[in-house]
């Protein structure tokens, strides 16, 4: 039986990741959220530096995460 087909009860790859992706995205769009409201300057003293850092942080993991996705043919050393 080919890996994609699956039994009429059985999720599909397909339907597996978009179920998971979903889920997971959410999760951090609800976690940015949060972080977001570390922004209140009437609750929260920061200096700018620290503000860099932490998009410095989050942006160098979205890099490394997009490169996951990302289809690149890899390619092999000769000489």
């Amino acid at each position: 039986m080919d890996t994609n087909t699956q039994i009429t009860n059985k999720e599909t790859r397909q339907q597996r990741f978009r179920r998971v992706a979903a889920r997971r995205t959410n999760e951090i769009i609800d976690k940015l959220r949060i972080l977001g409201n570390c922004a209140n300057r009437s609750a929260y003293a920061y200096t700018d530096e620290e503000v860099n850092k932490i998009f410095a942080a989050i942006e160098k993991e979205l890099r490394e995460f997009k490169s996951k996705f990302a289809r690149t043919n890899k390619k092999r050393f000769s000489l």
